[in-house]
Formats: structure tokens, C-alpha cells, sequence
């Protein structure tokens, strides 16, 4: 009987990305009202919209044998490698205005956006 083995998601110190303390603190505030409390955050790259590309984030319970896991302020982050190269230098930080409020995504390598601002080309 062959038996496998679980390769847990490599912890990394440095991050190619940053997430602003409003960003920590809003995902935080949200990661305790759900039922189980989620282990971290997911952020990536999804081919989509008219532009080409669009970011993810979503709360994960464990990260996958390939991701890498940044911790920001015990924050886990996790980001698989296909993202990772879309993401470096990235910034992610929650805004509120009068008008909306969300995670905005300032990325340096993104060449142009959609007119609705949902989707990026790099």
C-alpha cells in the first residue's frame, strides 16, 4: 500500500508584495466573522475580464503544496507561484470614499487597465 505525503506550503520571510495595515486590518475584521476562522488570505492572478487579467483574494483553510506563505503583522498569505510573478512589487490596500469601498491592488508592472478598472494587462 503506497502512502503519500503532504509537502506543507513554504513559509518565506521577505514578500514580493505589501499589504498596507488598513488592508491587514480589514481582512482581519472580516476573517472573524467567519465560521470556521479561515487559517489566512489568498491573493492571486486570474486570466479574465476585458483587459486579460484579474486579482483573487479569498480566505483558505491551507495553502497548496506549491504556494508560498508570507506573513504580514502573524497575517498569513498565501500566493501560488504563477501569481507570484504578476504580484511582485504590488501593493494592496483597503480604501473607503464616498463613492465605494474595497481593496485597491497599485501594481507597478500592470501596461494598462479596463475602463471599468476590473481587469489589467501586463
Amino acid at each position: 500500500m503506497a502512502t503519500t505525503a503532504t509537502v506543507p506550503a513554504q513559509e518565506t520571510k521577505k514578500a514580493p508584495l505589501v499589504l498596507t495595515p488598513q488592508a491587514i486590518a480589514k481582512v482581519r475584521e472580516i476573517m472573524a466573522t467567519q465560521d470556521p476562522i479561515p487559517a489566512g488570505l489568498r491573493i492571486g492572478v486570474v486570466g479574465g475580464g476585458c483587459s486579460g487579467f484579474q486579482y483573487s483574494m479569498a480566505f483558505e483553510n491551507q495553502g497548496g503544496m506549491m504556494d508560498k506563505v508570507f506573513s504580514f503583522d502573524d497575517l498569513k498569505v498565501f500566493v501560488d507561484a504563477t501569481s507570484l510573478m504578476y504580484l511582485n512589487g504590488c501593493t494592496v490596500d483597503y480604501v473607503e470614499t464616498l463613492e465605494a469601498a474595497g481593496f485597491k491592488f497599485d501594481n507597478p508592472q500592470v501596461k494598462s487597465t479596463c475602463g471599468c478598472g476590473s481587469s489589467f494587462n501586463v
